[in-house]
C-alpha cells in the first residue's frame, strides 16, 4: 500500500506504540473484506504541538476519502489508497479525528483520539500574610493553572524541605486542567523566617513520556507575638522647663523582639531613645527635655509596634517654669549711710519670702530697706520662693551679700567692650561629617569676655574649645554672645556639615509657618547625588503627608521628613507653626487692674495669636483720655518700657494686632501708691507750748489707699499727760503704712 515516506511512517508508528493508551475498534466490520485505518489511533501531544496522521484503506479503487478534524492543518500528502496530514497548534484537551473512504457504495471509517498535555510551567503560592500571629492559623494555597491532564498531577506543600501535605488528583476527568491545593497551618515561633513553597509533578511515564516537575518561588513567613498588656512607662510627673528627666518604657513577651519598633514622644516632641533588648523584653530609655513651648499638662506616649499591631501607654507630665528668684540690692557696694533696698521677686506665680517675711501675694515682690552701716558689711540676705505645681510644693532660694564701702576714691581700670572679629570667630564653618574638630570662637576685650554660642531657639549649644566629632545635628546657625563688664557683642555663625543626602534649611526648613484656613502642602527638597526621594509623616502617625490640605491649628506640630538615595538616608524634623489672628483671654489680659506707684510693675496684657500680636492700650475719657498705658513685654528677656512715675486711672481700650487681624478690649485701671511723707506732710522740726493741751504730732502721709500714721518717741517712751511738759521734747519716729508698704520719718520736737 503506498503511503508517506518510510521515516515518517516509522515515527508515527513508534509514537503510537510508545503512548500505548489502547486502541479504538475499527468501524469496519471484521466480516467486511475492505477497511479503513488511522495511525496513530491514540496520541498524547504537548499543548501547542503538531502531529502527522496517516489515513489509509485496502479498497482497490476507493471512490473518494478524507480526514475530518477541527484542528489546524499544515501539510497534506496522499496517494490512491492513503492520505497523510500534519495537524499543528493542537490546543484542545481532547479531539477525535475521523478517517473515511467510499468503497463499493459503502463508507469505510476509522476514528482516532488525540489528547494534549501541558507542563506545570506556572506554580504559584498565594502570598502569605506580612505578619502572622503565633498560635493562629493561616492558609497556604497553591495554584497550577492550565497544567494537565489533572489526573496525572500531584501537588505538594512544603515548609523548607518538609512535606506538609501531598495530594494526587488521579481519577479526574482527562479533559480537566489546572489544580488548586489549600491547607490550614498553625503558625509557630520556629516558623519565623521559614520558607514555604509548592511543588507540582505531572507524571506521564505510564504513557511513555517523562515526569515533569516545577516548584513555586519560596515565600518567607514572619511570625510574631505581641502581648495584650500595654508597655510600662516610667517618667517624672513634673518636669521643669530646660531640665531633663529620665524616661523608660518596658514591654515583655515580644517575638521577634529585634523587629519591634518603639515611639516615644512628649507632646509633639519625639524623643530618641536607646533601645536595649534582653530575651523577649524591650527597654527604651531616654531623657526628656522640656521647652517653654510645652509648658502645661502634656502627655508622654510610648508606642510599641510589631507585626502591624501596636500597644500604647500614656502618662501625664506637667511641664512648669520656675526660674530662680531674683534677689537684688539697690546698691550692692553701698557707701556708709546709704539707704539700701533689698528686693526679692520671682518671674512666675511663686510666693517669695525675704528674710522670713513673705510677700503680700504670690507673684508680688518682697522688699526691705536699711541704712547701711559698717556693721552691715558682708551681711547676707536670703530669699526663698515656693511654687505649687500639680499638688506639689516646690522651693528655690537665692542669697546675696552686701558690701559697705568707706569714702575712698577709686580709679577705674582700663576696660574694653567685647569684640568678635572674623579672624577669631569665623562667621561660617564647613566640615565633612565624621572627623573630630575643635570649635573656636574667641572674643577680644578687657576683662576677657566669656563666649556662649547657641541656636536662637535654644535647641543646641556649641561646645567651644573641645575636640569632638562633627555630626549633622550640629549644622545650623548659632548666635554667639561675648560678654564682659563693659557690655556684649553678638554674632551669628553658620556651621555647615557636608553629607549625602542632606536636608538643609533651604529645601527643607526646620520651621514652616502656615496660616489657619489656607490651603498648603508640606514638601521638602533634599540635596544629594543621586537626588534623594523624600517623604514626610507626622510623629505618631504612619500616613505620608501629600497634596493640599486646609490648615487648622491642630496641624501645628513636628513632622519627620526622610530623604533616601543610594548613598544613604537622612531624616529631619520640621516644626510647623500655624499662625492665626489675635484673641484676648481674661486670665492673661484682665479687664480690671490696679497700678501701684513705685512697684515697678507694668500692666501685662498677653494676647493669643501667631505671630505674637502687638498690643497698645490708650485711655478713653476722663483724665486718661489719649494716655498710652505702658505694658509689660510678653518676653521676659525683652526690654521693658520706662516705668511711669504717675499713671492716670480710667478706662483704656487695648487693641491687639498682628498681620492676620486685630481685636479690641476695654480695661479699667485704678491707681494706688505706697505711703510717702515729706517736709510738707510731716515737718522734721515741730514745737509744742508747755502747759498746752497734749496733742499728736502734725504728721500725715500721701498714698492710696490712705496710709495709717503712728509716731513714737525714740529712747524713753513719752508718758501719757494731759498737758505738754518740757520732758516731752526729744526725737520722734513716725511710721506711715498702707497695703503697699511703709515710710518712716524722724521728727525733732522742741517744747517752748
Amino acid at each position: 500500500m503506498p503511503g508517506p515516506s518510510p521515516g515518517l511512517h516509522r515515527a508515527l508508528l513508534g509514537l503510537w506504540a510508545a503512548l500505548g493508551l489502547g486502541l479504538l475498534s475499527l468501524s469496519a466490520v471484521t466480516q467486511e473484506p475492505f477497511w479503513a485505518d488511522l495511525q496513530p489511533r491514540v496520541a498524547l501531544v504537548e499543548r501547542g504541538g503538531s502531529l502527522w496522521l496517516n489515513c489509509s484503506t485496502n479498497c482497490p479503487r476507493p471512490e473518494r476519502g478524507g480526514l475530518e478534524t477541527s484542528l489546524r492543518r499544515n501539510g497534506t500528502q496522499k496517494g490512491l489508497r492513503w492520505l497523510a496530514r500534519q495537524l499543528v497548534d493542537i490546543r484542545e484537551p481532547e479531539t477525535q479525528p475521523v478517517c473515511f473512504f467510499r468503497c463499493a457504495r459503502r463508507t469505510l471509517q476509522a476514528r482516532g483520539l488525540i489528547r494534549t498535555f501541558q507542563r506545570p510551567d506556572r506554580v504559584e503560592l498565594v502570598p502569605l500574610p506580612a505578619w502572622q500571629p503565633v498560635g493562629e492559623n493561616f492558609t497556604l494555597s497553591c495554584r497550577v493553572p492550565g497544567a494537565g491532564p489533572r489526573g496525572s498531577l500531584t501537588l505538594t506543600l512544603l515548609r523548607g524541605t518538609q512535606e506538609l501535605i501531598r495530594r494526587s488528583f488521579a481519577g479526574e476527568s482527562p479533559r480537566a486542567r489546572g489544580a488548586v491545593l489549600t491547607a490550614t497551618v498553625l503558625a509557630r515561633r520556629e516558623d519565623h523566617g521559614a520558607n514555604f513553597s509548592c511543588r507540582a509533578e505531572l507524571d506521564l511515564r505510564p504513557h511513555g513520556l517523562g515526569l515533569f516537575e516545577n516548584s513555586s518561588a519560596p515565600r518567607e513567613l514572619r511570625t510574631f507575638t505581641l502581648p495584650p498588656e500595654p508597655p510600662r512607662l516610667t517618667a517624672p510627673r513634673l518636669l521643669e522647663v530646660g531640665s531633663e528627666g529620665p524616661v523608660s518604657c518596658v514591654i515583655d513577651g515580644l517575638f521577634p523582639v529585634s523587629e519591634a519598633g518603639v515611639y516615644l514622644a512628649l507632646g509633639d516632641q519625639r524623643l530618641s531613645p536607646d533601645v536595649t533588648l534582653e530575651g523577649d523584653a524591650l527597654m527604651a530609655t531616654t531623657t526628656a527635655t522640656a521647652s517653654a513651648e510645652q509648658e502645661g499638662a502634656r502627655q508622654l506616649v510610648c508606642n510599641v509596634t510589631l507585626g502591624g499591631e501596636s500597644r500604647e501607654t500614656r502618662e501625664n507630665v506637667t511641664v512648669y517654669s520656675f526660674p530662680e528668684p531674683h534677689l537684688t540690692l539697690s546698691e550692692p557696694n553701698a557707701p556708709e549711710g546709704t539707704i539700701v533696698t533689698v528686693t526679692c521677686a520671682a518671674e512666675t506665680q511663686a510666693l517669695v519670702t525675704l528674710e522670713g517675711i513673705p510677700a503680700a501675694a504670690p507673684g508680688q515682690p518682697a522688699q526691705l530697706q536699711l541704712n547701711a552701716t559698717e556693721y552691715d558689711d558682708r551681711r547676707g540676705f536670703f530669699c526663698d520662693a515656693t511654687l505649687e505645681v500639680d499638688g506639689e510644693t516646690l522651693s528655690k532660694n537665692e542669697s546675696v551679700e552686701l558690701r559697705v564701702l568707706c569714702s575712698c576714691i577709686y580709679m577705674p581700670l582700663p576696660s574694653d567692650a567685647p569684640r568678635l572679629d572674623d579672624s577669631d570667630c569665623p562667621r561660617s564653618w564647613t566640615w565633612p561629617e565624621g572627623p573630630e574638630q575643635t570649635l573656636r570662637c574667641d572674643a577680644r576685650g578687657n576683662p576677657q569676655p566669656s563666649v556662649h554660642c547657641a541656636r536662637p531657639d535654644g535647641a543646641a549649644v556649641l561646645a567651644l574649645g573641645l575636640l569632638g566629632p562633627v555630626t549633622r545635628a550640629l549644622a545650623g546657625t548659632y548666635r554667639c554672645t561675648a560678654t564682659n563688664d563693659q557690655g556684649q557683642a553678638v554674632k551669628d555663625v553658620t556651621l555647615t556639615v557636608e553629607y549625602a543626602p542632606a536636608l538643609d534649611s533651604v529645601g527643607c526648613p526646620e520651621r514652616i509657618t502656615w496660616l489657619e484656613g489656607t490651603e498648603v502642602s508640606l514638601s521638602c527638597v533634599a540635596l544629594g547625588v543621586p537626588p534623594p526621594n523624600v517623604s514626610c509623616v507626622r510623629f505618631g502617625g504612619a500616613e505620608v503627608i501629600e497634596g493640599l490640605m486646609r490648615v487648622a491649628r491642630e496641624h501645628a506640630g513636628t513632622y519627620r521628613c526622610e530623604a533616601t538615595n543610594a548613598r544613604g538616608s537622612a531624616a529631619k524634623n520640621v516644626a510647623v507653626t500655624v499662625e492665626y489672628g489675635p484673641r484676648f483671654e481674661e486670665v492673661s489680659c484682665p479687664s480690671n487692674w490696679t497700678w501701684v506707684e513705685g512697684s515697678g510693675r507694668l500692666f501685662s496684657c498677653e494676647v493669643a495669636g501667631k505671630p505674637q500680636p502687638s498690643v497698645e492700650c490708650v485711655g478713653s475719657g476722663g483724665t486718661s483720655e489719649g494716655v498710652l498705658l505702658p505694658l509689660a513685654p510678653p518676653d521676659p528677656g525683652s526690654r521693658a518700657p520706662r516705668i511711669p512715675s504717675d499713671l492716670a486711672p480710667g478706662t483704656y481700650i487695648c487693641n491687639a494686632t498682628n498681620r492676620h487681624g486685630s481685636m479690641v478690649k476695654m480695661v479699667t485701671v485704678s491707681a494706688e501708691s505706697p505711703p510717702q511723707m515729706d517736709e510738707s506732710t510731716c515737718p522734721s522740726h515741730q514745737s509744742w507750748l508747755e502747759g498746752a493741751e497734749a496733742a499728736a504730732l502734725a504728721c500725715s502721709a500721701r498714698g492710696r489707699p490712705s496710709p495709717q500714721v503712728s509716731c513714737s518717741r525714740e529712747g524713753a517712751p513719752r508718758p501719757q499727760r494731759l498737758r505738754v511738759s518740757r520732758e516731752d521734747a526729744g526725737t520722734y519716729r513716725c511710721l506711715a503704712t498702707n497695703a503697699h508698704g511703709t515710710d518712716a520719718r524722724i521728727i525733732t520736737v522742741g517744747v517752748e
